[in-house]
């Protein structure tokens, strides 16, 4: 404290860390770090006017009014600064990352990505097929401090069952058929990086286990190791069902879905984000134009309130493909409502896409088996029709030189003592031909209808496949109508390999 002529001046406290100091005698204020000028000259005026007059107590008045006057300013404009800072960094990203809307549940979504960028955690981007999910995880690598690193986006659909612990964690040589040299995984070439999942929900259980393993330690083992190693990797995963139903019906573990969803960003299907549908047929409509080299197509009201009411189960993709159908077929550039009823379908075929897991699996093999039955039936009906037409030649051919006698020694060919129940030897007439070919017809139709066992003739035809294409799984896989990831399932279910 220090005193003056007028009296007791009080401590006061700093305002902020400022090294601005106003002196004078014997007394000295330390006032705020960003004292601007005006705030110094006007209460110095003041001041000394009233160390003048001797109204010293005004001093301590006046000083704190005006403190909280600027104080109050500089905050206000920090708050308007931060918030104009915040709606330009969201104008910049759409624009950099290309993404069309206003609608505020988009704003969020952008929001919240910029909020986990700066930070390691896990993210979970949910949303229907073709609402822009990919542009998510692009925005939190690039604004993250990874983003020097590598980016790698996997769609987990788009791989093989049976080698997609190869691609994500790598293999050794020698550790399976085809693995001529080492390997590495995605998991180890994005060390220090971003790697994003897509559809996540469609990862076998045996590949989430180990997915589970990197999350929590960072460490995963290359198929066909026994070495640990480590990895530095932000992992982005994206679904467009509901992993929680996943969960209920045993497709998806409940542990890794809660380590994945640690922040939840939720993308707005195209009929939640009303006027966006315009902006987005505006955007394209240009882009086509310029593309094609052509006028820009424009929507007339009855036109804007069809698209605005469509349901768009396709949602963004679906709006560009019909987009560019109108941009090229249609000569006419103003477009009125009766025109869309040839481009917006009227009955929806239901949600896209179509779900994986155990219900589709079924479905698939339910489909596999109709067809090889349909193939076994087809089989045995050429084989009767060969039957019947090669008795026919055995019926035709005697009669090239045959009598009235061996006619009636045909006859009797196979008779038999029905009192009896014996066979007796056949009895042939002088210059009739025996028929060789008799017993094997017989043979041939106890084949046929000795078993009808379904999975016994599937095996036999995929083993015949192998043989016949020296074990080329590929040209099987194409002469059996299936693909070649069933095939593989086929095999190792069958155990087909070891035979």
């Amino acid at each position: 404290m220090t005193r003056g002529r007028g009296g007791d001046w009080d401590d006061w406290d700093d305002w902020d860390d400022g090294e601005n100091v106003l002196s004078g005698n014997s007394r000295s204020v330390r006032v705020y770090s960003c004292s601007f000028v005006q705030f110094v000259v006007n209460w110095g005026l003041f001041a000394s006017i009233c160390v003048i007059r001797g109204y010293t107590g005004f001093i301590r008045v006046n000083l704190c009014l005006q403190g909280l006057v600027f104080y109050s300013q500089i905050n206000v404009k920090f708050a308007v600064r931060k918030i104009n800072v915040d709606c330009m960094d969201i104008q910049e990203i759409k624009q950099r990352f290309s993404i069309i809307g206003n609608a505020p549940g988009l704003n969020r979504a952008i929001e919240v990505a910029l909020q986990v960028a700066p930070t390691d955690l896990s993210v979970l981007i949910s949303g229907e097929s073709g609402v822009g999910k990919e542009s998510f995880p692009q925005i939190i690598h690039n604004y993250s401090h990874r983003k020097h690193g590598k980016y790698i986006a996997i769609n987990c659909g788009a791989i093989p069952e049976g080698t997609i612990d190869s691609e994500l964690f790598g293999h050794e040589k020698g550790s399976f058929t085809g693995a001529l040299n080492d390997r590495k995984g995605y998991f180890e070439v994005t060390d220090g990086g971003t790697l994003f999942l897509d559809e996540i929900g469609e990862l076998p259980v045996s590949t989430q286990v180990r997915l589970l393993r990197v999350l929590e330690t960072g460490e995963f083992i290359r198929v066909g190791s026994s070495q640990v190693q480590k990895t530095n990797v932000r992992v982005i995963a994206a679904t467009n069902f509901d992993l929680t139903h996943a969960i209920r019906e045993g497709k998806f573990r409940e542990d890794l879905y809660y380590r994945l969803n640690t922040v939840p960003i939720k993308v707005l299907p195209l009929r939640e984000r009303g006027n966006d549908v315009l902006l987005l047929f505006r955007k394209f409509a240009s882009d086509f134009a310029e593309r094609y080299k052509m006028p820009t197509i424009r929507l007339n009201e009855e036109a804007q309130k069809i698209f605005l009411g469509y349901r768009w189960p396709g949602n963004v993709r679906q709006l560009k493909n019909i987009t560019e159908q109108i941009s090229i077929i249609e000569t006419d550039r103003d477009i009125i409502a009766e025109k869309l009823v040839h481009y917006i379908p009227t009955e929806e075929t239901g949600f896209l896409p179509a779900l994986y897991g155990r219900e589709s699996d079924s479905r698939a093999h339910e489909n596999e088996r109709t067809m090889m039955l349909n193939a076994l039936i087809g089989m045995k009906k050429e084989l009767d029709d060969l039957k019947e037409k090669f008795n026919q030649l055995l019926k035709i051919k005697p009669a090239v030189n045959h009598d009235a006698e061996s006619d009636e020694g045909f006859v009797q060919l196979y008779p038999e003592d029905i009192s009896t129940g014996e066979h007796n030897e056949p009895l042939f007439s002088p210059g009739f031909p025996k028929p060789v070919g008799r017993p094997h017809i017989q043979d041939t139709e106890e084949f046929v209808e000795e078993s009808l066992s379904l999975e016994e003739k599937e095996m036999e035809l995929i083993f015949k496949a192998l043989e016949r294409h020296s074990g080329k799984r590929k040209l099987a896989a194409e002469e059996l109508g299936i693909s070649e990831r069933t095939l593989y399932r086929k095999i190792k279910e069958y155990n087909i390999a070891q035979k």
